[in-house]
């Protein structure tokens, strides 16, 4: 299957805020349709006889047969977002204060090892010189719409533009947990900037916040908590960033670990202003896993969804349908035209490093056969091969490694610091 580059990027919902953002196109391959459930009550009847979840041999045929290019194909993710957001508000930011006492939904490590790994500058007094700022920015109407963040950056009176990265948490954790890697690109000159992903740090009560939230998502169809709701927020990040005085527009990365990793990918396919993209252990082909019986390792990251779908759907345990169809309520479209076949290939000619581990149960790396292939036909055919690489590095699973953070912190600093 070929890719070819086309420079017409469709007009396509242009009258959206930020959709003006739209980096040269890439045709690729979807279905024609886009099939996904309506914001209604899941029934019994709804959940056995839903025609709306195209077979696997279908979406095949269908992405065979249709072609589309990268612009639209954001166009059409965008869509989907939309469908399911709140009232629209303007864009707005409030002080906060630190959070003493983060939330985190499962008992984590008390340090990571990588994270403290990561390239720092050696500055005297480099507490005292770092300026931290604890807001929150409204993205949409309702208690979720409020984002959290966490930024730092270093005191000087330079009034220089700077670099900025975003980094975001692994499932269960929040902002604090990687102030480590915050704190080590301040020191090395760029903004650093963490949000709390939907449904946890701040923006969770409980321990039980994210499975709960996942489980409604499945039962009401009204919201998309696994990956989709925080894309919409990365996009109204992206507002924000891009008109502070302190940051270079032109100059803003992302990157993240697990979960963090797939809304790093995720996304900078929903904006483009996201200009050097660097997911850690979150880029795994979805429809492969099915294909190949590969999606258990996914699936028991957020089981008790599963479990409540397995349920409803009168099964004695989970299978391919039951998956097919979770993936299909939450987030429409993940497994079949936003899969990495086609939205990984969509970010170039934005510098692109994915970094897994070659053992990983939860990001196979042989399910990234083809995006792997395809996105370098396309880097290859714009000539810059040397802004895509992918690492899985031996013998490691579902974990960042402090190979890893090197790595990622290499690849910014070289887009980003020529």
């Amino acid at each position: 299957m070929s890719l070819t580059l086309i420079s017409h990027v469709p007009p396509a919902l242009a009258h959206i805020t930020g959709l003006s953002h739209v980096a040269p196109s890439v045709r690729t391959h979807l279905p024609n349709s886009l099939p996904y459930n309506s914001n209604t009550q899941l029934s019994q009847s709804h959940i056995k006889n839903n025609n709306n979840v195209v077979k696997t041999s279908a979406i095949a045929i269908k992405m065979e047969q249709e072609s589309i290019d990268s612009g639209e194909l954001r166009s059409r993710f965008l869509q989907t977002l939309l469908s399911r957001r709140t009232a629209r508000v303007p864009l707005s930011v409030e002080v906060a204060k630190p959070v003493a006492n983060p939330l985190f939904q499962d008992d984590p490590p008390r340090s990571s090892e990588a994270m403290e790994s990561c390239p720092k500058a050696n500055i005297t007094g480099f507490k005292d010189s770092l300026k931290e700022e604890n807001l929150y920015l409204i993205t949409e109407a309702g208690e979720q719409g409020r984002l959290p963040l966490l930024i730092l950056s270093m005191k000087d009176n330079n009034h220089q533009r700077k670099p900025a990265v975003v980094f975001l948490h692994s499932t269960n954790k929040n902002k604090e947990w990687v102030r480590p890697l915050l704190e080590a690109y301040a020191s090395r000159g760029y903004v650093a900037i963490a949000i709390d992903s939907r449904y946890h740090g701040e923006r969770a009560s409980s321990k039980t916040t994210y499975q709960d939230a996942l489980i409604s998502s499945w039962k009401k169809g009204d919201t998309m908590p696994f990956i989709f709701d925080t894309a919409w927020d990365l996009k109204r990040l992206a507002d924000y960033l891009e008109n502070r005085e302190d940051i270079d527009p032109a100059r803003i990365g992302i990157t993240g670990e697990s979960l963090g990793g797939m809304h790093a990918w995720f996304g900078a396919f929903a904006d483009t202003r996201y200009a050097v993209v660097v997911p850690i252990i979150g880029v795994q082909g979805f429809r492969w896993a099915i294909e190949n019986d590969k999606w258990q390792g996914r699936v028991d990251s957020i089981k008790p969804i599963f479990e409540e779908a397995r349920i409803d759907l009168g099964k004695s345990e989970i299978d391919k349908e039951v998956v097919e169809k979770v993936w299909d309520r939450i987030a429409p479209g993940l497994d079949s035209h936003f899969d990495s076949p086609y939205s990984i290939p969509a970010l170039e000619p934005r510098p692109l490093l994915i970094l897994n581990g070659a053992e990983d149960p939860r990001c196979p790396l042989a399910g990234l056969k083809i995006p792997e292939s395809r996105a370098s036909k396309v880097y290859g055919e714009a000539n810059s091969l040397d802004k895509f690489k992918l690492i899985g590095q031996p013998g490691i699973g579902h974990q960042m490694t402090s190979l890893m953070v090197k790595e990622a912190s290499d690849w910014f600093d070289r887009f980003f610091k020529k």
